[in-house]
């Protein structure tokens, strides 16, 4: 089957596929995208709505198809390609849940147009870098978890049975221990609000409080940290391998372009010169006789 062709004699999908790759348009999308942040921001004051809801509205509306005919660009030219792509899965599912008609058994969608907003992830490199980073972060996090639950366990045992006939409501069962403990873990009024009027029926306690605290908070955050921090730099590193590669691709193709012509002269000069020996040796014989 013949590709479509216009007047230019260039197939619609060349064409789509260089205006979906063009960096202007990656622009004019993330612009958009921050025009539609403000609007969805605005929608929620009541006093702008009654003044400028119509026109609001309308602009949502006019985005929205925007992002529809780009997602459907995207898919004419990568096709089944788009679907192997996580980016553009994503992008995918959050311009599809903003046209799901916001009926009242689906009018928690409405909230969920804001979703549209976090597409700048996708078009925006660095921010891209960051979430690949923090992705790859999450095997080393779930160890991490792993040891942080094993910790909560024994220390909300050991409180349900040192604290809990005492204190009932903070640790009277090994789930209001854990709660209890999770909020000293934050350090949200865990000294007054909990520690210390433990402390006025049991003095020791803080030698169970004070590692506890030591051990989840500064132990188990650092380890947070430290695996974030790698997983970020092997993104990092990885992202400036991929752009050096993307790089040295594009300046071979640049001296391709360049030096093909120059090729090109060189080879019919050559065939030329071939001519010229073979009509010179053809002519040799004739001058001989």
């Amino acid at each position: 089957m013949r590709p479509i062709k216009n007047h230019w004699g260039i197939s619609v999908i060349a064409q789509l596929r260089s205006i979906v790759s063009h960096p202007t348009t990656d622009k004019v999308v993330t612009g958009l995208i921050i025009i539609n942040a403000v609007i969805l921001g605005l929608e929620t004051s009541k006093p702008v709505m009654e003044s400028y809801g119509r026109w609001l509205v309308l602009a949502d509306h006019i985005i929205l198809g925007i992002f529809v005919i780009e997602i459907a660009a995207r898919l004419a030219v990568h096709r089944a390609a788009f679907f192997r792509d996580p980016w553009s899965l994503f992008d995918f599912a959050v311009v599809a849940i903003a046209l799901v008609p916001a009926s009242e058994q689906f009018s928690v969608l409405r909230a969920l147009r804001v979703l549209r907003v976090l597409r700048l992830i996708t078009t925006v490199p660095a921010l891209k870098r960051v979430v690949a980073g923090l992705l790859a972060a999450l095997p080393g996090m779930s160890s991490v978890v792993m040891l942080l639950a094993l910790l909560y366990y024994v220390f909300s045992v050991m409180a349900t049975k040192l604290f809990g006939d005492a204190f009932p409501e903070w640790f009277g069962s090994i789930g209001a221990s854990a709660y209890s403990l999770f909020q000293i873990m934050t350090l949200e009024s865990w000294s007054m609000g909990i520690v210390r009027p433990v402390m006025e029926k049991f003095p020791y306690a803080w030698a169970f409080f004070v590692p506890y605290i030591i051990v989840t908070t500064f132990a188990a955050l650092n380890l947070f940290i430290g695996v974030v921090v790698n997983a970020m730099q092997d993104a990092n590193a990885q992202a400036q391998a991929e752009e050096q590669a993307e790089q040295r691709e594009a300046e071979r193709a640049m001296i391709e372009a360049e030096t093909g012509p120059l090729l090109g002269e060189m080879k019919r000069l050559q065939e030329q010169i071939e001519d010229l020996k073979a009509e010179v040796a053809r002519r040799l014989p004739l001058a001989a006789k």
